[in-house]
């Protein structure tokens, strides 16, 4: 398994990736909590979370339903489904 697809490199690479695509200012991968609700907390809108989405897919190289987008509230449970999808593929 490349390094990075653990859950531990992924929840950091899930938070890189949301700090940069939303310009995430004074976050660092070190602070960002991964049990944040990124809707309710953080103001994620579905055009932002697509986004990420999609960043996810082309790094990960797998499919996100438009039909999970609602589970993905958290780093962690981004993650976790990340985890889940590369799992699934091997």
């Amino acid at each position: 398994m490349p390094q990075g697809h653990d859950i531990k490199g992924i929840i950091e690479k899930v938070a890189q990736i949301i700090i940069s695509e939303l310009k995430l200012e004074d976050v660092t991968v070190e602070t960002f909590n991964p049990d944040l609700d990124l809707i309710d907390e953080l103001g994620i809108d579905s055009m932002d979370l697509a986004t990420i989405a999609l960043v996810l897919q082309d790094e990960y190289k797998i499919m996100i339903d438009e039909d999970d987008y609602p589970k993905l509230k958290t780093i962690r449970l981004i993650a976790g489904y990340v985890e889940e999808k590369i799992s699934a593929r091997e």
